[in-house]
C-alpha cells in the first residue's frame, strides 16, 4: 500500500484581491509575475473575477501563499511594485523566511516616490541610521548601503529635522589615474561622484537634485575637501569607506556638529588603497567598537537587491580562494 505525505497532497488556495490596481502589479506586464512563480513553484494558477487561485502539492503552495502575501503587503503600504521584488521575496521564502514585514515607507521630495527597505539587514540598517548619530554599514556591491543612506537623508531633510546632506567619496584610482583624464579638478572627480548623483537622480528630479545644490542644500564632493569644516545641522555620507586611510578616516570623523548624523558605508573586499596602507573602513572598527552612539551594521550577499545574478556573482566570488 502506498502513502501519500502531507506535503505531497494536492490542495487548492484561492486569494482574494482589494482592487484591479492591485492585481495589475501582483500579476505583472503581461503576467510576468504569475508566470515567475508558477515557475519557480510548480503550480497551476489561475486568476479570475478578483480571485487568485492556484493548486498544486502542499508545502508549494505554502511557499507561494507566504510569497503572494508579502508581496500583496509590499503593493498596499507603498503603492508599487519594483522589478526585482518577487525575485527577492521568493529567495526569502525559500530560505525559510516566512513572513517579511518591511518598515514603513520613507518619504522622500517627489510626490508619491516612497523608499523602502527589502530585505531584513536593510531593515535594521535603517533602525540603525534612526538610533544613533554615527553608523558605519559594510557590506558587497548591490545592498543598498549607499541609496538606503540617501533616501534617509531625503526624508530627514523633508521632515525639517536637518537642514542639508552632504555626500562624500574618495577619489581613489582603482587601475586608473585621475592625471589621464580631461578637464580640470571638478571635472578629473566627478567619475567618482557619479553613483552619489545617479542615487539622488533616481528618487528626486534632476531639475530639483540641480535646485537643491545650487542653493548648498545638497552638496557632493570629494573627501579631500572636508578638511578643517565643521558641519551642524546635517546629514553626512561618507561613501566607498575602505578607501579611506586610518588619518583620513580620523580627519572626516571630527568633523561632527550640532546635530549631525554620520553614515560611513564600504565593502572591506574592495579595497584600492596601494599594498600596505590600511584601511580605516578597517581599522574604525577596533577603534570604535562598543562606544556609546555608535553602531555598525553588516550586510550580506541575502541583502543585495540588484539583478538576481549578482547575488550569485559575489557569493561565487565568496566561495573561491583569491
Amino acid at each position: 500500500m502506498s502513502v501519500v505525505s502531507a506535503n505531497s497532497a494536492i490542495i487548492e488556495k484561492k486569494i482574494h484581491l482589494k482592487t484591479d490596481s492591485e492585481a495589475s502589479l501582483l500579476f505583472g506586464h503581461h503576467d510576468k509575475n504569475l508566470k515567475a512563480m508558477r515557475n519557480a513553484f510548480g503550480v497551476k494558477i489561475v486568476a479570475r473575477d478578483g480571485f487568485l487561485k492556484y493548486e498544486g502539492k502542499a508545502d508549494q503552495v505554502k511557499k507561494l501563499t507566504d510569497v503572494v502575501n508579502n508581496l500583496l503587503q509590499i503593493i498596499r503600504t507603498s503603492g508599487r511594485l519594483d522589478e526585482d521584488d518577487i525575485d527577492i521575496i521568493m529567495a526569502d521564502i525559500d530560505r525559510g523566511v516566512a513572513d517579511i514585514h518591511p518598515d514603513p515607507a520613507l518619504e522622500v521630495f517627489t510626490d508619491g516616490q516612497t523608499i523602502r527597505p527589502k530585505t531584513e539587514g536593510q531593515a535594521g540598517y535603517i533602525k540603525a541610521i534612526k538610533e544613533n548619530d554615527l553608523i558605519f554599514c559594510i557590506g558587497p556591491a548591490g545592498t543598498g548601503k549607499t541609496y538606503l543612506a540617501v533616501s534617509l537623508a531625503l526624508s530627514t531633510m523633508k521632515s525639517g529635522y536637518l537642514k542639508k546632506i552632504v555626500l562624500a567619496r574618495p577619489a581613489v584610482e582603482a587601475g586608473e589615474r585621475l592625471g589621464f583624464l580631461p578637464g580640470d579638478i571638478q571635472a578629473k572627480v566627478n567619475p567618482y561622484l557619479r553613483p552619489l548623483y545617479d542615487a539622488l537622480a533616481d528618487m528626486i528630479e534632476i531639475g530639483q537634485v540641480k535646485k537643491y545644490i545650487e542653493n548648498d542644500l545638497i552638496e557632493i564632493l570629494p573627501l579631500a575637501f572636508m578638511r578643517g569644516r565643521t558641519l551642524n545641522d546635517s546629514f553626512i555620507i561618507l561613501d566607498e569607506a575602505q578607501n579611506c586611510t586610518v588619518k583620513q578616516m580620523k580627519t572626516f570623523l571630527t568633523r561632527f556638529g550640532i546635530r549631525t548624523k554620520i553614515v560611513v558605508t564600504g565593502d572591506i573586499t574592495q579595497v584600492d588603497l596601494p599594498a600596505g596602507v590600511k584601511s580605516g573602513l578597517i581599522d574604525v572598527q577596533e577603534k570604535l567598537k562598543g562606544v556609546p552612539g555608535v553602531d555598525f551594521v553588516y550586510l550580506t550577499g541575502k541583502d543585495i537587491v540588484r539583478h538576481r545574478l549578482v547575488r550569485d556573482i559575489v557569493e561565487a566570488y565568496d566561495s573561491q580562494p583569491q
